[in-house]
């Protein structure tokens, strides 16, 4: 009998769903918004029932979509932002602010109240920090749970369960507890390379509790992710989803390492998958820059090294931008001819950056060239902060050169500004990836920004190194249904699974020495910025203090 397989991918803003045959190739896709709370502080929380039931409906619409029956849903994968989900006893959802509302129990990766909390965690020093390269960011879950400690302790001492998104998604579906490789290793410290936790960290930073009952509320079972979980679907999630009980659910893995397993093991136009050598790159509200090793690399201001994060018996390096996708919109946003821009796009049918990217190449003979109608405009994206190399968290945007033009192409420049900007970020990870040994010749690069020719040519060019788009439009959700194949049986693990069901696209090199030459001129210009804005915000720190 055929066999299809699902994955259900949680990004920041959405839901979405793919079906899956045995080769990879996408039958149908579905996706549902998600609802997201902002407020002062740097607060950001969603809802896990408001997830769940946005994957129903993006996995319901996705199988009506693709005409194949629930019979033929051999395997089911989840994968999702590394977002902190409280639940209390009868998987009631727990509040985790002041407001009270228990429906918003999560805690999304961005939300950065935890500063402070993971300043005190990274003064202790201890031996764990080397694996979260030197320095634990207030996006992972242990600041964020010493933050609750001591501000909701109601929330904190009733809560259950304390669940990366990804791994409440596989209890739901499943009833299991089990915990992904992925997940506890990049965000919780767990030490997989000992395959254990470390019980003295969690008392010199103030988190004993998570001591108790053999670490029950933060996983006591770890497994490595593509594991087939309890008996597969319940029958209440398999009613709610549209497939049969039973149906192989695979542990799960967050939505930028799903991307990496969607692309960077792809197989070339001569068959072959190299993993070493390859950087997957995925771009979202942020970005992830991951490198895979045979041996560690320690890697200052990159995530980990991790062992087994993402492949099995293989290490992994997380470098990233806090705000890629959500800081280009922002950037967009502020530009006077926006409305007009945003307008035009939509009478197009189009997304305002595609529009945007459209009217950008028709002015240039050649993508590399368009990157020169920025020549004098120069962006510093951090609005988020800087999560590598420099692991800065207080970091800021900055933009230099900018006139009192307000019209649409002036906007289409400040377009280009931005995504060289982001270049030069990623730019920054792999030159210090490359000083600690791990070697890169090729960029797989997934998620929105990904399908812009311009965005892969200003990379290529920005980097020196050869861009890859994934032969499939849904690299992160591919990745997904591959844990759902591993699970079901159909491949031997995920490194199988990759070389049969995914594969490379267009490749984009670069230009050569002259636009190689104006890109490090325009690097020199974003090392300046990034000195201004921690010189500034030292200048009125000192103020502030006086």
């Amino acid at each position: 009998m055929r066999q299809v397989f699902i994955g259900v991918d949680v990004g920041t803003s959405s839901a979405r769903a793919g079906v899956f045959d045995a080769d990879g190739q996408l039958l149908a896709s579905a996706r549902h918004a998600i609802r997201i709370w902002h407020e002062p502080g740097d607060v950001v929380e969603q809802s896990s029932d408001d997830i769940w039931n946005a994957c129903v409906r993006c996995v319901r619409e996705a199988m009506a979509a693709s005409g194949v029956e629930a019979e033929t849903v051999a395997g089911i994968g989840f994968d999702a932002t590394c977002s902190l989900v409280v639940l209390g006893s009868g998987d009631r959802p727990l509040p985790v602010g002041s407001h009270g509302d228990a429906s918003r129990n999560i805690i999304v990766w961005m939300d950065h109240r935890a500063i402070g909390e993971a300043e005190r965690i990274n003064a202790t020093g201890d031996e764990v920090l080397r694996y979260v390269g030197g320095t634990i960011s207030p996006e992972m879950q242990m600041p964020k749970l010493l933050w609750l400690k001591e501000n909701l302790p109601g929330t904190f001492n009733a809560a259950a369960h304390f669940f990366d998104l990804a791994d409440f998604l596989t209890y739901r579906a499943t009833g299991s507890t089990a915990r992904s490789t992925c997940t506890v290793t990049c965000k919780w410290t767990y030490l997989a390379h000992e395959g254990r936790w470390s019980p003295s960290f969690f008392e010199r930073i103030g988190l004993a509790d998570l001591n108790d009952d053999g670490h029950a509320r933060i996983g006591a079972d770890v497994v490595k992710p593509g594991t087939a979980l309890g008996q597969g679907l319940t029958t209440d999630a398999a009613a709610e989803l549209g497939l049969r009980p039973g149906t192989a659910v695979g542990a799960s893995l967050i939505d930028a390492h799903a991307g990496g397993v969607g692309t960077v093991g792809a197989r070339g136009e001569d068959g072959a998958a190299p993993l070493e050598g390859r950087i997957a790159y995925i771009m979202g509200t942020s970005a992830c820059i991951m490198a895979s090793t045979a041996d560690p690399r320690f890697v200052p201001g990159v995530w980990g090294p991790y062992f087994s994060a993402m492949l099995p018996g293989v290490w992994l390096n997380e470098g990233g931008q806090s705000a890629s996708g959500a800081g280009i919109d922002h950037l967009m946003r502020c530009h006077p001819a926006h409305s007009e821009a945003a307008a035009a796009a939509e009478a197009a049918g189009l997304g305002l950056l595609e529009h945007l990217e459209r009217r950008v190449l028709a002015r240039v003979a050649d993508p590399s060239q368009a990157a020169r109608l920025a020549q004098d405009l120069h962006v510093l994206p951090e609005f988020l902060g800087n999560r590598s190399p420099h692991a800065d968290p207080g970091a800021r945007a900055v933009i230099a050169g900018l006139d009192l033009g307000d019209g649409v192409e002036d906007l289409e420049r400040l377009f280009v500004a931005g995504m060289c900007g982001l270049a030069y970020g990623l730019a920054e990870v792999v030159d210090v990836m490359h000083e600690q040994g791990i070697e890169s010749r090729t960029i797989v690069i997934s998620g929105g920004a990904s399908r812009s020719r311009l965005v892969r040519h200003i990379i290529a060019d920005a980097t020196g190194l050869a861009v890859a788009l994934p032969s499939t439009a849904e690299p992160v959700t591919l990745g997904a249904a591959m844990l759902g194949a591993v699970a079901a049986g159909a491949h031997s693990g995920l490194p199988d699974a990759m070389s049969a069901m995914s594969g490379l696209g267009e490749v984009v090199t670069p230009a050569g020495p002259e636009i190689a030459a104006f890109h490090a001129a325009k690097r020199r210009v974003h090392v300046l910025m990034q000195g201004l804005d921690r010189e500034s915000r030292s200048i009125m720190s000192t103020a502030a203090r006086a």
